[in-house]
């Protein structure tokens, strides 16, 4: 385990450089349209305030690319977040010009430096630490909150946590790092993953890692159809690797070896218009028309898929099981939503990990019908694959 700010001493008057992610999506007047990541800093920014620390925070928007954009400016956040903490930031405009800002903050006061993906230095690949040098200059020790960017090697994220020490883990990162561990290393049984999204290319790592931890696989979404057409069947225009036929065979084997039940769907929603407006309808899995391409689980692969859900003590869910974008192809992942919930209830532990399907846990329920709904995308498939990602390595061990 890693050291998180509740392992630090009296920190009263000390400078905390803290890295957090708030690469929030702005509209095209700079208006913030979705604060849920400025939220889930606020409990470590709290904590620090509270006990009397400095302050500065560091965190990047959009991409920048290594260059002084002003359309990739963090000013229209800063000026969001005073109306969150309820007082003003200190906004720094550029590292070069951080110094004086530093020195006039006040025991408690938040100030938030330019969006550091500017700097050419924090993206390098390479091992100088002159840019890590640099701000180091501004803190007494480092706090990792971005869990977001934690699979990142970056100088704010990784390099900074072995030159200023203490390097600890703020509560947001405490917490992912916890719920996702539970999960993957400690689960309540029987455990269920439900692994969704289009590509079994992107998701090998996952479904690797997660066979042998689990007892039950639910496998969804465009991927599905990659093991349809493996064992010979008809799947019409659907979304398909030809490439990784063999990996799916080979994941099938590997369950069988292993004793997990892998549950696929049996009937699915098809389309001959990815918009939604032509002619939709319930099919077997394995005789797709030509010219019609399956969009969500059908019925009876919700069922199947919801009675598994329900009889789990450990869940986590890892992409959708249908184009739930479009509200006629979304009936499914809702189906599954919903089931992880009343598992919920019923105490079961689950965990929504990766971009989309935290979209959907957001888009049909709320955060807090689940344990916990991971912030970050990248950073939590990583997370799941088992690799080791760089900012949380890069911390104190307790």
């Amino acid at each position: 385990m890693k050291k998180s700010i509740k392992d630090l001493g009296d920190i009263r008057g000390k400078r905390a450089l803290v890295r957090v992610d708030i690469n929030v999506p702005l509209d095209e007047n700079k208006n913030v349209t979705d604060d849920t990541r400025i939220q889930a800093i606020v409990p470590t920014v709290n904590y620090l305030k509270e006990r009397g620390a400095k302050i500065i925070l560091m965190a990047h928007l959009g991409r920048p690319k290594g260059e002084k954009n002003p359309e990739f400016t963090l000013e229209p956040v800063a000026k969001y977040m005073a109306k969150v903490f309820g007082e003003e930031i200190v906004f720094i405009p550029s590292v070069e010009e951080a110094a004086p800002y530093v020195e006039k903050l006040a025991d408690g006061q938040i100030a938030l430096l330019e969006n550091i993906r500017y700097y050419k230095a924090e993206e390098a690949k390479d091992d100088d630490m002159t840019f890590a040098q640099e701000l180091a200059k501004l803190g007494d020790f480092y706090v990792n909150d971005a869990f977001g960017a934690a699979h990142r090697n970056h100088t704010s994220t990784a390099k900074l946590a072995k030159i200023v020490k203490p390097a600890v883990s703020g509560l947001l990162m405490e917490k992912e790092i916890r719920c996702l561990s539970q999960a993957l290393d400690n689960p309540t049984r029987p455990f269920t993953a439900i692994v969704g999204g289009a590509k079994v290319s992107s998701k090998i790592g996952v479904l690797e890692n997660l066979l042998d931890k689990v007892d039950n696989m639910i496998i969804g979404g465009g991927m599905a159809y990659t093991f349809v057409k493996a064992n010979g069947g008809k799947i019409g225009n659907s979304i398909c690797e030809d490439d990784q036929l063999d990996v799916a065979k080979a994941i099938e084997k590997k369950a069988q070896e292993k004793g997990v039940k892998l549950v696929m769907a049996t009937d699915v929603l098809v389309t001959d218009d990815f918009s939604g407006n032509g002619t939709n309808k319930f099919v077997k899995i394995n005789e797709i028309p030509d010219g019609f391409e399956g969009v969500d689980a059908g019925e009876d692969s919700r069922k199947a898929f919801a009675e598994v859900i329900k009889s789990s003590k450990t869940i986590l869910m890892n992409g959708p099981v249908g184009a739930f974008e479009n509200p006629k192809f979304a009936e499914g992942t809702k189906a599954v939503l919903a089931a992880v919930v009343e598992a919920t209830k019923n105490g079961a532990t689950s965990v929504i990990g990766g971009g989309d399907s935290v979209s959907a846990a957001k888009k049909f329920f709320k955060a807090e019908d689940f344990t916990h709904v991971s912030t970050g995308g990248g950073a939590s498939l990583e997370f799941i694959e088992g690799k080791v990602l760089p900012g949380v390595a890069a911390l104190d061990d307790k």
